[in-house]
């Protein structure tokens, strides 16, 4: 078996058989539970039309992507396990995704040369919240559990 059909085939027996479900009536990340995906193969499809160009198939991200480029840019990292992603809450993914690395950073004071651009104007907040939750569904328990622990705590501060 392939590793994308790999991926997608692990991704959507996690959502589907982890008690997924969706709220529709979410308005902010906060508001969305860990696995809170409508469709788990719509949700890979979401991530491979839209992020893995830069973050890989199969979530691995750019080669040497700990290294800055010539343009002192870091390059896209993994999101699965070996990467970062899992370090941080569902409200700085999910405004990172929509705002883009420079912006969302900046809301929060810090002034950082992100090349991560935003989505706002290409996905709307149920597709960028479904395609952090199929993310978040291929990482091991113990990278899932440390990502909700710091969701909960940026929800009560």
């Amino acid at each position: 078996m392939k590793r994308p059909v790999l991926v997608l085939a692990t991704a959507a027996l996690v959502v589907g058989f982890g008690g997924a479900y969706w709220w529709r009536g979410a308005t902010s990340p906060s508001q969305v539970p860990l696995f809170a995906a409508a469709d788990p193969v719509a949700c890979a499809t979401l991530y491979g039309a839209n992020c893995a160009a830069c973050h890989g198939a199969n979530l691995e991200g750019a080669e040497d992507w700990q290294t800055p480029g010539a343009d002192g840019r870091l390059p896209p990292p993994p999101h699965d396990a070996s990467g970062h992603t899992w370090h941080h809450g569902d409200m700085l993914l999910f405004d990172y995704t929509k705002l883009g690395g420079a912006e969302a950073l900046a809301q929060q004071g810090m002034a950082y040369d992100s090349g991560m651009p935003g989505f706002a104007d290409t996905l709307t907040d149920a597709q960028i919240m479904d395609i952090l939750a199929f993310i978040k569904s291929t990482w091991p328990e113990l990278e899932r559990q440390a990502q909700a622990a710091r969701s909960e705590a940026e929800r009560n501060p």
